[in-house]
Formats: C-alpha cells, structure tokens, sequence
C-alpha cells in the first residue's frame, strides 16, 4: 500500500498500459482518475476497478491533452475534489508511421502534438498543483523508439519520444529543488494492441518476439505497471531525470 491515500492522474487510462497502470496504483490505495478523450473506454477502466478493489478507488474524466485549457480543468477539478494531486503519469500517446517524405504533414502533426506538447501542457498544469501540495512524483511516457532506438517508418513517433526525454529531464533538473520528482519511462514491446501487426495473432507475435527481442517475448502489463509504481513510489526518491528503458534488451 505505498500509495495509500495518494491522489494519482493517468493520462490515457482507457486502454492499454495506462489502465494497468491506473488499477495499480488503485490496488496500492491510491485515489486515481484516470483521463482521455474516449469516455466509453474511461468507464471501462473504472468498472474493472470497481470489479476488483474496493469500489470508487477510480473515478472517470475526459479531457484533452492537447488543449491546455482542458488540462487546466482537469487538474483543477483533481484539487477541487481531493484537496490535491501527488502522482500523475502521462502516458496519453498516438502513433502514425511512414516514411518522412511519404508522411501526410497532418499525421506528423498529430503526433508531435499528443505525444510531446500533450506532456507538455500536462506537466505545465502538475507542477504547480504539486508544488502548492509540497511536492509528488511525474512519470512521462516515452519509448524504446526516439533517444534509444531508430526505425524506418517511426520518424514522427521517433521525434516525439526523444523530444518527450529530453522535455523530462529538463523539467526534472527545474522542479526537483520545490519537491517534484520528474523521470521518464520508456517500455519497448508490451502485451497490447500496439505492439500487434495488422492481422497478427498473439501467437504469431510471440513467434516473431523470439527472433527480435533479446528477452524472447513482449513485456507483460505486470512488470510495466512495476515499473512505472516504483518510478512514483518513495522506494526511488533519488530518481531524478532519469530515462528508464524496459525492452528486453532491444537497446542493450
């Protein structure tokens, strides 16, 4: 229970990574609203929740990370409701492929703004409620692909997570002094949908995983949701500005 009682955001805890992440922390004591654009799949998380640990630990909110007025609602209605916010995870990300040339400008667009602006706007609107609060912990997502790994076809999604590293330990290096812990976590191929190729089953991916990954498979939701915990727990208060890599080896 070392959250007990801690007031945590999870961007993009509708699916995938962030709703393990966010019945994590929930199992761990931890007050968690987890927020995207996707109400339905909001609700989703909140009922598996509910489902499974002492019921309201999860609470819903939609919100925008991409527009900063939205962000500044949300994390306003977080100190409104609770008094005030310890954790956040921003974990809330989209990915396009395609070669730079090939790429409609658009879709480079879209990443650039999800992906790092969205981390940018919602650290802006964190920092300074954690501050007020004396202080907490910010986990942003970043990937194996960006600062740590390069491929063709992921030149926007690439750009976007090297920059979200960079981003981070900046911040880290301007908060930590006020009490605000700040570190990235950057997960390479994990047990969701994203790591699937078209038409793939789950028994063809783990196939290809033996040849391209070191460790032999995908990541599971476990060891990442433990990942990130211990990232935002006490037990890593020296932790500061760091990049950490979950890959099975990718980038060893």
């Amino acid at each position: 229970m070392r959250f007990h009682d801690k007031v945590v955001l999870v961007t993009g805890g509708g699916s995938g990574i962030g709703r393990a992440v966010a019945l994590g922390f929930a199992r761990e004591g931890a007050q968690v609203v987890v927020t995207g654009r996707g109400r339905e799949a909001l609700e989703q998380t909140v009922k598996l929740a509910d489902a499974d640990i002492e019921g309201g630990r999860v609470t819903a909110l939609t919100a925008d990370v991409t527009d900063s007025a939205s962000v500044a609602a949300l994390v306003g209605g977080i100190v409104g409701r609770y008094g005030r916010l310890d954790v956040a995870v921003n974990n809330a990300g989209v990915l396009a492929t395609g070669k730079v040339a090939d790429q409609p400008e658009e879709d480079f667009a879209r990443v650039l703004d999800v992906n790092l602006t969205g981390v940018f706007l919602s650290m802006k609107h964190e920092i300074p409620a954690m501050v007020a609060g004396g202080g907490g912990a910010i986990v942003n997502f970043s990937s194996q692909i960006g600062a740590h790994k390069r491929l063709p076809g992921f030149g926007a999604y690439a750009a976007s997570k090297a920059a979200v590293t960079a981003l981070t330990r900046t911040a880290a290096l301007e908060y930590i002094g006020q009490g605000v812990r700040i570190n990235a976590f950057s997960p390479g191929s994990h047990d969701t949908t994203m790591s699937m190729r078209p038409g793939e089953t789950e028994a063809d991916r783990a196939e290809r995983m033996k040849g391209q990954v070191p460790a032999g498979r995908v990541g599971s939701l476990d060891e990442a949701t433990g990942t990130v915990l211990w990232l935002a727990s006490a037990d890593a208060g020296y932790v500061v500005g760091a990049d950490i890599v979950a890959d099975g080896g990718s980038t060893a």
